[in-house]
């Protein structure tokens, strides 16, 4: 969400417009509105990375789906063409197999899919509403504002994947506080660096326990492939790292600024606290995932054979772009789309992206969600900010979106 493009009216625009720039929208939870503009104007434009380079952004719903779902378009950032992060500073690098292409992709992803089928997820569905609980009845025992990133929106994904992977929680600040730092847009990439070396030493160090003595965890099963010769020792921790990281920071934002968004729009808020329906509280959690998509840098593919989209032909060697939050606010797929409205089907939504490389941990990320809008609001209904909006501080500093801090009281 910190990115977008540089933009003028249709009539005055004759240079390609840059991208990123920093987040320009009046509302906090909306796309900048140079995006709406350029969605307005057509599915594909032209823009200006920092490095010269110009891929398509590609703006709108059918189209960002088209090419997600395309084998012709390739997700391996050595791809020539493969559109290069937001800054000289942003570092590159690859997270495990979902910067890589199939069949290697297929092959590693394949190692990690069963333990997040759906019936898996929704078996440790009441061992999540009890960690939600327990740490509701914690908030409630403390007397002042709390800051419900610190002791409510990261603990629950970051002691569920703690639980999967087989890492002991003991250490989450340890991995928490380099994981900022890795998705810190500000931090150097000798910072990155350093901090990605951290927890993939300190997961490296995990798997060789686990090669010698196993448990029954997801760290158990990716330190037997490297005893059947499938992974290399470097690959499992780096497959390890990917998980750990997907699975607390991207539900931990969620889980803040949803509530958020919730506190500003209180009609909403009364109908989820006041359903017992989980349908509808399903619901719930795909409208906030279409209206608040927290990904920054819009998913990133070169094309490797030339394609015809949206009209455009895309040649090989040229690089795309597909911004979901503005994908998700298509208004030929979502009616009033800038709208938050539990009562919507907004199944159809892009957050987990579309394709082979649709996130692996959604059914995950979606249960955790379920149980936390599900709950925080019933038990606490007179939940407030504890702050003036504008004094919360978001991360437009960071490559996932969401804030910093969330003071609330009741």
């Amino acid at each position: 969400m910190a990115d977008t493009v540089t933009g003028t009216a249709p009539a005055a625009r004759d240079a390609v417009p840059e991208f990123p720039m920093p987040r320009q929208s009046r509302c906090p939870f909306d796309p900048p509105p140079e995006l709406k503009e350029l969605q307005e104007e057509g599915p594909l434009t032209r823009v200006r990375l920092w490095d010269g380079s110009e891929p398509w952004l590609v703006t709108r719903y059918a189209e960002q789906r088209a090419i997600l779902g395309d084998p012709r378009v390739s997700a391996d950032t050595d791809t020539p063409g493969y559109p290069t992060k937001a800054s000289p500073e942003a570092g590159e690098g690859k997270l495990s197999f979902i910067m890589m292409d199939d069949p290697e992709h297929a092959r590693l992803r394949r190692m990690v899919t069963a333990p997040f089928a759906v019936k898996k997820i929704e078996a440790m569905r009441p061992a999540v509403q009890r960690i939600v609980d327990g740490l509701i009845d914690d908030m409630l025992a403390r007397s002042g504002p709390v800051d419900l990133v610190d002791v409510f929106a990261l603990p629950i994904p970051s002691l569920v994947i703690c639980e999967l992977l087989g890492v002991p929680y003991e250490e989450h600040e340890f991995f928490q506080e380099n994981t900022k730092t890795m998705v810190r847009t500000t931090a150097t990439p000798e910072e990155r660096g350093a901090a990605s070396r951290e927890v993939a030493g300190y997961l490296a160090g995990l798997l060789g326990k686990r090669l010698a003595e196993p448990k029954d965890d997801l760290l158990s099963s990716i330190a037997a492939r490297i005893t059947a010769g499938e992974l290399t020792h470097q690959q499992a921790t780096e497959m390890a790292l990917l998980l750990l990281i997907a699975g607390h920071e991207t539900t931990a934002n969620m889980i803040a600024l949803g509530t958020l968004a919730l506190l500003q729009h209180p009609d909403q808020l009364a109908l989820l606290r006041e359903s017992d329906d989980p349908k509808f509280v399903a619901g719930a959690v795909e409208e906030l995932l279409r209206y608040l998509h927290i990904t920054h840098l819009g998913r990133r593919r070169a094309v490797t054979e030339d394609i015809e989209i949206g009209g455009q032909v895309i040649k090989a060697g040229e690089g795309v772009i597909m911004v979901n939050e503005i994908g998700n606010r298509d208004p030929e797929v979502f009616a009033d789309p800038d709208r938050l409205d539990l009562t919507r089907d907004a199944r159809r939504h892009v957050a987990f992206g579309f394709g082979n490389h649709q996130c692996l941990g959604q059914p995950l990320a979606r249960m955790e969600l379920q149980v936390v809008y599900g709950t925080l609001y019933k038990r606490i209904p007179t939940l407030r900010l504890a702050c003036a909006l504008e004094d919360v501080k978001f991360k437009h500093d960071a490559f996932i979106y969401g804030v910093h801090e969330l003071p609330v009281a009741w």
